[in-house]
């Protein structure tokens, strides 16, 4: 019956969202601490379950708020919503950076604009995704796009913020979380992250999703078993948000699935959860926990993750192939273009 009750919390919205037993629940509203004098980096923090989290994070008093996304337009209607229900001075600390996190290039430029702004750096938020779309790759690496966006380009980011993020975690506790999903036991059985051509393997539309996604709650803990490991204030713990309503399930399923994306975007309206509702395990991670290594499902419950998910030596594997694909792609001095030489 529990398992019932918590797959229901875990997954769908309204009234389903609060099956969880007492010590599982996370209510955004009231437990979210004061985040005074703290600073936070989002990823894809203008739209969905990334502007929930930020939004929140400003409600609570943080003190300063980068937002890593690719359209000015949609910043700019977030932050005129910001504007309009937190006010002007909470606007005021927001910077927006314009980032594709399937460019390295443009990944390593935005460290750098944030290390060169911020003498700390308390919670870094790994929320940008593609989402179950076709197979691409991207234009620089010609690798599948679903890697470059959702793990490679989330891998060189926090790289290039290691040095700040170890620094702020002499004074206090730093935490960073990775949005994964339970889409992740729909990555193939037989993945084992060797090179890039099993990489641009065509596994369609959930299968790409789901190897990146897997490939997500890998990396949190390979940081975990790593960074964490030296560095016991940084806290790292992966997530998945629920059925959520935003653009990935209501216009971007359109793409691979024309017509059974209707089903999802209109028919399963009612049950999914609204972006607050899904925000609530990253805020959790992002906010609360003082746990590491965890993969938490909304409202705050922690599951076991898939058998691949639990293979610390797949992680391993998987982190040698980054490495390496930056290294190859970007040449003898990926150093300053974005190479995670350094992971932990």
């Amino acid at each position: 019956m529990e398992t019932i009750r918590n797959t229901l919390a875990e997954n769908m919205g309204g009234a389903l969202h609060n099956l969880a037993r007492e010590d599982q629940r996370f209510d955004i509203e009231k437990d979210i601490p004061d985040l005074s004098g703290k600073v936070a980096v989002v990823t894809g923090g203008s739209e969905g379950i990334g502007y929930a989290t930020s939004f929140m994070l400003l409600k609570n008093n943080l003190q300063k708020l980068y937002i890593l996304s690719l359209r000015q337009e949609v910043f700019d209607g977030a932050l005129q919503d910001i504007t309009e229900k937190l006010g002007a001075d909470a606007a005021r600390r927001v910077t927006f950076i314009q980032c594709d996190t399937g460019d390295l290039t443009g990944v390593t430029k935005a460290a750098k604009e944030i290390s060169g702004s911020t003498d700390r750096l308390d919670i870094l938020v790994l929320n940008a995704g593609r989402g179950i779309m076709t197979y691409q790759v991207t234009e620089d690496t010609q690798i599948d796009r679903h890697m470059m966006v959702n793990h490679v380009g989330h891998v060189t980011l926090t790289s290039h913020l290691l040095g700040l993020l170890k620094k702020t975690a002499e004074k206090g506790t730093v935490r960073i979380q990775l949005q994964s999903s339970n889409a992740h036991e729909g990555a193939p059985k037989d993945t084992k992250f060797e090179s890039i051509e099993e990489l641009n393997q065509d596994l369609g539309p959930q299968g790409q999703y789901g190897r990146s996604k897997l490939a997500n709650l890998l990396y949190a803990r390979y940081l975990d078993a790593h960074l964490h490991k030296e560095n016991s204030k940084i806290l790292i713990n992966a997530t998945h948000p629920g059925f959520v309503e935003t653009k990935m399930s209501t216009d971007d399923i359109h793409e691979p699935y024309p017509v059974a994306g209707a089903l999802m975007s209109v028919g399963m309206k009612p049950l999914k959860k609204d972006q607050w509702e899904g925000a609530t395990s990253t805020l959790f991670a992002a906010t609360k926990t003082d746990r590491s290594g965890e993969y938490i499902c909304p409202p705050a419950i922690v599951e076991p993750g898939s058998e691949l998910a639990r293979n610390a030596q797949l992680g391993e594997q998987l982190m040698k192939l980054t490495r390496d694909i930056v290294k190859t792609k970007y040449g003898a001095q990926s150093v300053d273009k974005g190479c995670p030489l350094e992971d932990y």
